[in-house]
């Protein structure tokens, strides 16, 4: 009896192991979801499929995001010719006419979304800390999430290898 139970849990656990595994290798579809831009206009996940996109939430009251932006930038003019794109969304408690400023005064060559609702960072995993940096495929899965402010070295290489595929 010992002996069937031992061997349930070993196959349990390489069951849980492996699925585990997959998981971990698998990309998540981002979610569908509209930005809305700056200029009024709007973007759907779906027009970002054929693009590696970075998607950024951020705010003007948070001193990573602020501090990690020319970087985001930089990443943005290094690769935008190759068929990437940069969305940062600003989140819902950000006052509007700040995230414009901000965009303006820093000239952000990228597309810059204002979530006034929420139901941007809701639908992308119920963000709420910033940034929370978003890694999309061409596939338009997401294959890389970050909390906190990226290793850029290790984010250039990935989007060099995205690119690539």
């Amino acid at each position: 009896m010992a002996a069937v139970n031992t061997s349930r849990r070993i196959a349990l656990a390489s069951l849980l192991l492996g699925a585990s595994l997959l998981s971990a290798c698998g990309s998540d579809a981002a979610p569908s979801s509209t930005f809305v831009l700056l200029d009024g206009s709007s973007q759907t996940t779906a027009d970002l499929k054929g693009k590696v996109t970075l998607v950024n939430f951020w705010a003007t009251s948070c001193t990573t995001c602020v501090a990690e932006m020319p970087q985001i930038v930089a990443t943005h003019d290094k690769f935008k010719a190759r068929g990437y794109e940069t969305i940062a969304v600003a989140m819902q408690y950000d006052p509007p006419s700040y995230v414009v400023n901000f965009a303006e005064t820093r000239k952000l060559p990228f597309k810059v979304a204002i979530d006034n609702t929420g139901a941007v960072a809701k639908a992308w995993g119920d963000v709420k800390l910033t940034p929370t940096t978003y890694i999309v495929n061409k596939q338009g899965e997401i294959v890389k999430r970050y909390v906190g402010a990226p290793d850029f070295a290790e984010l250039h290489k990935l989007i060099e290898k995205l690119l690539a595929a």
